[in-house]
């Protein structure tokens, strides 16, 4: 596993709001088990999502499935929370996600190499439950690990 820079939250002994136990039972009881029972507890039936890694979903049924896929494409999937911030019905955070990389993903075959990428996401509530989830993700950082691609930064020049 690389040497992450940034230490995951713990929470032990962190008393957290009620939005911010449902964005952290979301992260490692939901995502880090792929238990997608929790989905209903989570989520309103017609919620909408917009993953990490580009799709835009509605509802249970399609969000499950996104679940399913990165978590068969990714063994030992973990989502690191950084970094949480609330503000009225709105919870956002700063995550690393991680997993070793064991199928097909974005059109690359497994590579069996720990692979990570970093996430923004924003939890709109209604009431107890989220309505919709915004994520934005370094894909490229992700696919260019998946390739083996090794980039410096060198095409930007101050």
């Amino acid at each position: 596993m690389p040497p992450f820079d940034e230490p995951a939250m713990t929470f032990g002994d962190r008393a957290l709001s009620p939005q911010k136990e449902v964005v952290r039972k979301f992260y490692k009881d939901m995502w880090d088990h792929a238990d997608l029972s929790l989905i209903p507890e989570i989520f309103h039936p017609d919620f909408t999502f917009r993953g990490s890694l580009g799709p835009t979903l509605v509802g249970h049924e399609q969000f499950a499935g996104y679940v399913r896929w990165v978590t068969q494409a990714l063994g030992n999937y973990t989502s690191d929370i950084l970094e949480m911030m609330e503000e009225g019905n709105r919870v956002s955070g700063k995550l690393r996600f991680h997993g070793t990389h064991r199928d097909t993903m974005f059109g690359h075959a497994a590579t069996g190499r720990h692979v990570w990428w970093y996430g923004a996401p924003i939890f709109h509530f209604d009431g107890p439950r989220v309505r919709d989830l915004w994520v934005l993700g370094d894909v490229h950082g992700l696919i260019r690990q998946l390739t083996g691609e090794q980039t410096d930064g060198s095409e930007y020049q101050q």
